[in-house]
């Protein structure tokens, strides 16, 4: 089973992440002790401090005390459970307590197994081996179902359920919220050109210079269509979409991508359409925020290609470019 995990670590290009959540700092130096020479090590010693971890490093496991002053440790789960960025990490009850009625809480609370006090250390390595192994493997084959398998890039699909998803986020916290819509200049010229294979490798490298833009983990990247592709920008503003878009083109023409029967370049080259809205509110909605690009897109398109075009969105306020 380990073999496994760390085929599947390598996969992903990263170890385990593990958090550790217990009030008594002693068990969390012990508990670390064991672990640290496998996974990737976070630390929490209250309930609070293990939610906000949660939502900044999303760990792959939650090794959770049961009693702890303010949220206890099944509260802290229920919470977690109740977050759809977080519903879908396991955690492990680490108790002194030993009877039915409390596994059963636990159970309820969203646990996946407990771990009694004091710690075997055989036991604790071995449960969360296997707690770690089915959470990857579960992860590997979701990751499957929703990724683009010409450009390695998330899917419309995923593209939906992330728009709305980050949509909500931006709402709650009350910050901006950008979308690009992109489109590779007169593909279906290259592809009559050059042949659907070099079509699809041209897809693919431009996927993988458009990807590269994007360094923080909860901005999504997807093939949106054919040639086109679409970027969710959480907490981004007008200036910070629009500074990235044109970084992307420039990615894109620095692969020097021979395009004979452009109209807009001797090489491949992108129009992008972008759009952004301050704060989401009641009276805008994330499908106004996709028209409102793909208008955009459309206005680089007339322009000429191979540009950005930008606009703003308050609530239902009419789109403003920006040149």
């Amino acid at each position: 089973m380990k073999r496994i995990l760390e085929e599947l670590s390598s996969l992903r290009g990263s170890r385990p992440r593990v958090l550790l959540c217990d009030d008594q700092p002693i068990n969390i130096r012990l508990a670390n002790a064991l672990l640290k020479g496998d996974y990737e090590i976070f630390m929490a010693t209250s309930g609070m401090q293990a939610m906000e971890l949660c939502e900044k490093v999303v760990p792959d496991l939650i090794l959770m005390d049961v009693k702890m002053p303010g949220l206890n440790g099944y509260e802290t789960c229920e919470r977690l459970k109740q977050n759809t960025a977080t519903l879908g990490i396991p955690v492990i009850f680490l108790t002194g307590l030993q009877s039915e009625e409390d596994e059963v809480k636990g159970f309820d609370a969203g646990g996946v197994d407990f771990i009694s006090k004091p710690i075997n250390g055989t036991v604790l390595k071995a449960r969360v081996l296997t707690h770690l192994t089915l959470k990857l493997q579960s992860d590997f084959y979701r990751n499957i179902a929703v990724t683009d398998s010409l450009t390695g890039l998330f899917n419309r699909r995923k593209f939906d359920s992330e728009l709305a998803e980050k949509w909500e986020l931006c709402k709650r916290s009350g910050q901006a919220m950008s979308l690009l819509m992109i489109d590779i200049d007169y593909f279906k010229k290259y592809n009559d050109h050059y042949g659907h294979q070099a079509g699809d490798r041209c897809l693919a490298d431009v996927a993988h210079a458009i990807r590269s833009n994007f360094h923080r983990s909860y901005d999504c990247v997807a093939r949106y269509g054919g040639e086109e592709f679409a970027c969710i920008l959480p907490m981004a503003g007008p200036e910070q979409a629009v500074m990235l878009a044109k970084a992307v083109c420039e990615s894109v023409a620095r692969l020097h991508l021979p395009h004979a029967r452009s109209e807009a370049s001797e090489f491949v080259t992108l129009s992008i359409g972008v759009a952004s809205v301050q704060a989401p509110g009641h009276s805008s909605t994330p499908a106004a925020l996709v028209a409102l690009a793909d208008k955009n897109l459309y206005q680089a398109k007339a322009l000429g290609r191979a540009q950005v075009v930008g606009g703003i969105q308050v609530d239902t306020a009419a789109p403003a470019p920006l040149p």
